[in-house]
């Protein structure tokens, strides 16, 4: 498989007046089209700091950072939010819907981002919304549903401009077991149809769904498995 991101020792500290603190160091990852990835690992040991660089939400402080072949390391922030736009969709342990709007307002909002015509973001929504069985919830806002329900309409958000990764910030972490693996096993679903998608996690059970365990200990890479199963 092609690979789509790859990083090449890259390094991230935080500082303030009195303290440092290294949370990335020398990190050398690469994600191929088509993995389904999680990064493991105790909390503080540098996950989301990843997660975030993955995502183009922030930068490394060294080291290299390849996406789609590019060296994204040193890209300004307006170039990084045209590239995420077009290649990213996020899912967080909090869905972050707007209460104000209903669900397939919610939906759409990606799609203004990018400009789409209202008659192709309709289109659009309401594909992504009969994929994942959500048009008879359409018009609900989003304190009429359950966190279940909720956290499906942010994968919904999340995929509807068609991203090529996907990135989950324990997208399981406020749902009991049922609703969890509900979600778990959509994200398996986008990845046998091909999107590519990492997943920070605490949980074994999630990480039995993806094909790739890294795992992460104070910033570093401790191991990685790859496993049998296969999408």
């Amino acid at each position: 498989m092609d690979t789509l991101i790859q990083t090449k020792g890259i390094s991230k500290v935080f500082r303030t007046a009195e303290v440092e603190t290294r949370a990335l160091w020398e990190v050398s990852l690469e994600v191929r089209k088509g993995d389904f990835l999680s990064v493991m690992g105790p909390s503080g040991c540098g996950k989301s700091t990843l997660l975030n660089i993955l995502g183009l939400l922030d930068q490394p402080d060294s080291g290299m950072h390849f996406f789609l072949g590019n060296d994204v390391s040193g890209l300004s922030e307006v170039r990084r939010a045209r590239l995420r736009k077009k290649n990213i969709g996020f899912v967080f342990q909090n869905p972050n819907l707007i209460e104000e709007l209903t669900v397939s307002e919610n939906v759409e909002l990606p799609l203004v981002y990018l400009g789409l015509r209202p008659s192709d973001r309709a289109k659009r929504v309401d594909e992504v919304m009969d994929q994942l069985q959500l048009l008879h919830r359409r018009n609900h806002f989003p304190n009429q549903l359950s966190g279940g329900i909720q956290q499906k309409v942010s994968v919904a958000r999340a995929i509807v401009a068609r991203p090529r990764l996907i990135l989950a910030d324990e997208p399981t972490g406020n749902l009991d077991s049922i609703n969890g693996d509900a979600v778990m096993s959509l994200l398996e679903h986008l990845n046998r149809a091909g999107t590519t998608i990492i997943i920070v996690t605490h949980s074994q059970r999630d990480a039995g769904f993806t094909h790739r365990v890294v795992r992460l200990f104070d910033g570093e890479v401790i191991n990685e498995d790859i496993r049998i199963k296969q999408p």
